[in-house]
């Protein structure tokens, strides 16, 4: 007993003749073994087969009993109407089945009786000894229909559960993206409206152009929450491009990522906010400037970027904690695409400034 893919429950008649052959086979042949041990020895494949047969009307009367069990769920409901309904529908089905049962002993004499049976005497003393078996049938399948409904409403809940999930989760991400945008562009602006300020009319139309570009290569895969790594790196030079009109020889950068890692799927604008608060904290603060370093590899099925800057560092541990809008906002969506197997680290480099850690799964995208 099953449901379809589009939520129509149907029953499976596979299942229901493969279930009430096992049971007749098993009737059947008890019946045969009491007959060798009650000392006849007459044909036993008329009485295996009469014996087989009467569960018949019990297999064609399940898709009934099922279609009942969930209507009037007798677990969930034991209203008066529910119990009269079932009593109804066992008395109907246990009469048609005896008087099956009669007319097939009747008409084959399977146990051989010296007196050929008569439909009455072989209805009413058959009924006496099958209405226990016939209580146990029917309860049967209540039960199973019962446990087959919840297993699959147990199913249809996780299913449900992991779509909305997976749909808040986008949800998140698509609020944190863009709460990214309105953060880049309004620091980009400030840069600009600082150029002009400085009568540096050429350098400012340049990060113009610079920035529209960007946000139009941005626009283009706005709805993905990850993209390739060498989509994120050229991401990443686009955003370059522009600080290198502001910052002139003041701004030094090098990227290092192996090759064999640009197929990596990684979260988008990744790169560009930790370049940023290197950009931001590191190197504008110093009149002569710096390097930033961008460096990426595999290590045990993770993938590592590391993002430097020769700036002051960070000052305290403290700090670590208390990030601006780009690094929490990174923070947050690693944990929403890559929970526990995700980690970003910020903190001192060994031979002075700071450093971005970024560790995830490396999986390849298209």
């Amino acid at each position: 007993m099953t449901e379809t893919h589009t939520g129509v429950r149907t029953t499976s008649w596979l299942w229901i003749a493969a279930i009430w052959s096992a049971g007749g086979l098993f009737d059947a042949s008890q019946a045969v073994l009491i007959m060798h041990a009650e000392g006849r020895h007459h044909p036993w494949l008329p009485l295996f087969g009469t014996e087989l047969a009467s569960w018949l009307p019990w297999a064609l009367a399940t898709p009934l009993v099922v279609r009942l069990a969930r209507r009037y769920p007798i677990i969930r409901s034991t209203s008066a109407r529910t119990l009269a309904v079932h009593l109804a529908a066992f008395a109907l089905i246990s009469a048609v089945t005896e008087t099956w049962s009669a007319w097939l002993q009747v008409l084959f004499n399977p146990w051989r009786n010296r007196q050929w049976p008569t439909f009455i005497d072989t209805w009413t003393t058959t009924l006496i000894f099958q209405v226990l078996t016939f209580v146990i049938a029917y309860a049967l399948i209540l039960t199973v229909t019962h446990l087959l409904d919840a297993r699959e409403r147990i199913a249809r809940q996780i299913t449900e559960t992991a779509r909305l999930n997976e749909e808040l989760s986008r949800a998140q991400l698509a609020a944190l993206r863009g709460q990214m945008e309105p953060h880049f562009v309004h620091n980009a602006l400030n840069s600009i409206t600082g150029l002009v300020r400085d009568q540096r009319t050429d350098e400012a139309v340049s990060m113009i152009v610079g920035l529209s570009e960007f946000l139009r290569r941005a626009s283009e895969d706005s709805h993905r929450s990850q993209v390739t790594l060498a989509e994120e790196v050229e991401y990443l030079q686009r955003y370059l491009e522009i600080q290198k009109v502001r910052f002139g020889d003041r701004l030094q950068v090098s990227v290092d990522i192996p090759a064999e890692l640009l197929r990596a799927q990684v979260p988008n604008l990744l790169l560009q906010p930790l370049v940023e608060n290197a950009i931001k904290h590191g190197i504008a603060r110093r009149v002569a400037g710096g390097t930033v370093r961008v460096a990426g590899a595999c290590h045990n099925g993770s993938l590592r970027l590391s993002v430097y800057n020769d700036g002051p560092g960070v000052l305290a541990d403290s700090q670590t904690t208390h990030t601006g809008v780009g690094i929490g906002n990174l923070r947050t969506r690693l944990q929403i695409l890559h929970g526990s197997q995700s980690d970003l680290q910020l903190r001192r480099a060994a031979a002075g400034g700071a450093e971005v850690v970024v560790t995830l799964p490396f999986t390849e995208g298209a």
